[in-house]
Formats: structure tokens, sequence, C-alpha cells
């Protein structure tokens, strides 16, 4: 018999209050990062009308001399999003800025950059905590479906605002869409929603019902079917700006704070999460760069023919070096017992700070671009967890023959690479 199940997953675009945030947060890490690579940064912004307040800790090499404008950082970024006319209520030139930036906790940097006798030994984790990565087999990016789909929505809505063809859309914006599924497959997309800001006056009308009708012709045609076109039908649904107004957005309409998007930041709510924010973070905080490290292991695990779709969870404690724990569930998909996944796992992968900040050339300035539209999922040069290199020492080291579609995966998917 067969089982149909339903499941949603939500985006929001760059110009969302809490992604602006994640955007300014990330662009200072990465001013920092150009500096020193070895900087210690944690960054939190909050924004609201006509205003953006910036916090954190640093620590960098003080021989390096380093110096971020944070004002011009933040302006820049607010800018490059799109908040770049006064009549938004909230633009790059009019908003306030109030930067707090310390040095570093000495008891946290005592535990990440352990020392004896002036000789570095190696990098402890930069907190306690847990992680999860997660990939499936239903969509060419091992993501699932719900959660990708939202994400190329909410891009789409960017594309069209920048690129002049839709000029009334404004920064602000959101998606959600629900996918049908079949025995486990994604069958059909059920419902769609999309939530954009926009000008108060579109084609010359005013009148709400027909900008509304603007949009929502619009919606369709220039966002909508260039993203979903397979997966729609005669059935799917169709929820396009249900309050039948979106002009006031941004940080006018509701404030934002650094970190508060972090199942958009995932899997969609389809995989757990530890709970650990990721933009404002370097990569020394393992809240970040083990969640990449999990998904990196994830989509090996899958590219490999292992199983359908996999969980990895790592745990660590603030300032050791190794995991505390390493988990591996496919949910019954694996074609070998998930005790010997997990012994390739910790065989193959280097799961210490150091490690996984090397294999994945996470000392770089490159998470701005990591701030919106999701962390995973994107075959682009940065994106390095996003490699299926470890497909044949995961089946070596499982003891399993590599199968042709793993081959062909790892050949296909193979186009992020950390640079030399």
């Amino acid at each position: 018999m067969m089982v149909t199940h339903v499941f949603t997953s939500e985006s929001v675009t760059e110009g969302h209050p809490d992604k602006l945030c994640d955007r300014i947060s990330d662009s200072i890490l990465d001013a920092y990062l150009a500096q020193d690579p070895n900087a210690h940064i944690a960054i939190e912004t909050m924004a609201t009308t006509g205003m953006v307040i910036v916090a954190g800790e640093v620590k960098t090499d003080p021989c390096l001399n380093v110096h971020v404008d944070a004002d011009k950082v933040i302006r820049k970024a607010v800018r490059e999003i799109g908040y770049d006319r006064p009549e938004y209520g909230f633009d790059s030139d009019h908003i306030c800025v109030l930067s707090s930036l310390h040095d570093q906790s000495a008891d946290i940097a005592m535990g990440v950059c352990r020392k004896k006798k002036g000789k570095k030994l190696a990098t402890g984790a930069g907190d306690q905590g847990l992680m999860f990565g997660y990939a499936t087999d239903e969509t060419p990016e091992l993501m699932p479906l719900p959660i990708l789909m939202a994400q190329k929505l909410a891009m789409q809505l960017a594309k069209v605002r920048k690129d002049g063809t839709l000029p009334w859309l404004r920064p602000d914006g959101k998606t959600q869409v629900t996918v049908e599924y079949e025995d486990g497959v994604p069958k059909r997309i059920d419902t769609v929603v999309v939530s954009t800001q926009h000008a108060p006056v579109i084609d010359g009308e005013t009148e709400d019902e027909k900008v509304h009708a603007i949009i929502e012709k619009a919606m369709k045609d220039k966002v909508i079917k260039p993203v979903c076109g397979k997966w729609i039908d005669a059935k799917t649904k169709y929820f396009i700006n249900p309050t039948g107004r979106f002009v006031i957005g941004g940080p006018c309409g509701d404030s934002g704070v650094t970190g508060r998007k972090i199942i958009v930041d995932t899997y969609g709510g389809m995989g757990r999460h530890g709970g650990g924010a990721f933009s404002g973070k370097d990569p020394t905080k393992v809240d970040r760069s083990a969640a990449y490290m999990c998904r990196y292991i994830a989509k090996n695990i899958v590219a490999a023919g292992l199983a359908k779709r996999v969980e990895v969870q790592l745990a660590y404690a603030i300032g050791v070096v190794q995991p505390v724990s390493v988990m591996v569930d496919t949910g019954g998909t694996a074609i070998v017992p998930e005790e010997k996944i997990s012994q390739a796992v910790v065989k193959v992968f280097d799961l210490s700070p150091d490690g996984i900040m090397g294999a994945l050339n996470l000392r770089r300035p490159i998470y701005s671009k990591t701030s919106a539209y999701g962390h995973f999922g994107r075959n682009e040069p940065e994106f390095t967890w996003e490699k299926v290199d470890k497909v044949d020492a995961l089946l070596k080291a499982a003891g399993v023959k590599a199968p042709a579609k793993a081959k062909a995966k790892a050949k296909a998917g193979n186009g992020a690479k950390a640079p030399a």
C-alpha cells in the first residue's frame, strides 16, 4: 500500500531583517579574516528602524596591526542587499551604526589555542555543543527537495529584483514550499507560498486589489514557474502575499537579529539542528565548522551509495581537540551496518578543529556569501563542504566495492573544490 505524506520548508531573502543581520556579521568576519586568517571572531548584529547595532569579541595577531572599519563594512553590506534608498525607511547612507567590539575572553582563548613552551599543540573546540549534517538522494544536490525549492525561489526573487525584471520588488521576502511524497519519494509540489515586499505603486496602479493582481501574475510567471516548473501541476496551490499588501518591510517592519534563521540555513527541518547559529563565527567555533564537516561527511556517504539518506552528528567539549561522540543514522537505508559507516567516518575524516579547517580550507573570507540562501546544497567554489571527494575512501574503509552510480555521482558533484 502506497504511503503519502507532505513536508514543508521555508526560506527568506537576503533583505529579510534577520538575514540582513547575518550578512553584516559575516561581512565583518570576512573583513577580519582577510587580514588575519587565524583571527577569532564572534559577531552579533541587531537591526531595527534606522539603526544597526553590532557587538562581539575579536582576537587578532597584534603583529599584524589588524584594523576593520566596521561602519564602512556595515553600510556596504546594507547597500549591496538593496537597502539604498530613503523611501525604503532603512538605507545604507542614513542608518545609525553603533559598534561595540572587544577582546575575546582570555578563558576561552586559553582552551582554543593551547600552547606548551611557546609551541602550539592543537586547536581545541571553541565551544561545547552538538552539530548535525544531512544528505538525501532525492535531488542531484543531495538536499531535501522542500528546502532546495524554497531557497531557489528566494534566490529568484533577488535575481528578478536586481536585474530589473521586476523593478517594483523590494529586498524583504519569504518563500515556503510543501512537497508531496509517495513512499518517501518526492512526487509533486502541493503548495507554494511567496511573500514579497513591493513598491506601493506598480505600473501606475495604487489600488490594493489591482497591485496584488499584478504581483500574483508576476510571481507565478517570473519566479515560481522558472524554479518549480517540473514539480508543479494543476492541483498545486499558491498563496502570494496572502495579507494583500507588503510595502513596509526589512528592519522597519520587524527587527532583525543574527542567527535567528538556523533552520533556513540548514535543511529546512528535514534534518535536525544542534542549536548553534553559524553567521559571525570564525571556523574555530565548531558550531559552524563542525556543522560544515557533518554535511561534508553526510554528502559523501550518500554519494558513495552507502545509504539513501543519512544524518551525521558530532559533539565537542570546549578546548578538547577530538569530538566526544560520532553518530551516523541512515534511517534504515544503509547497505552495511551503521557501525561500519561510523568507523569508516572516523578513519577517513580528521574531525579535530584543525583537521576540519584544513580539509575544508575555512580560514578564508568566504562567509558573506553563505549568509543567505542556505549554507548547503550550493555547488560554488567557496562551499568546499559540498565536495564528494571521499567516496572511494569511505567505500574502502567500509569494505564495500564502489558501485558504478557512486562513481558517477562523485564525478558529477565534485565541483566545489578547495583551492590549493
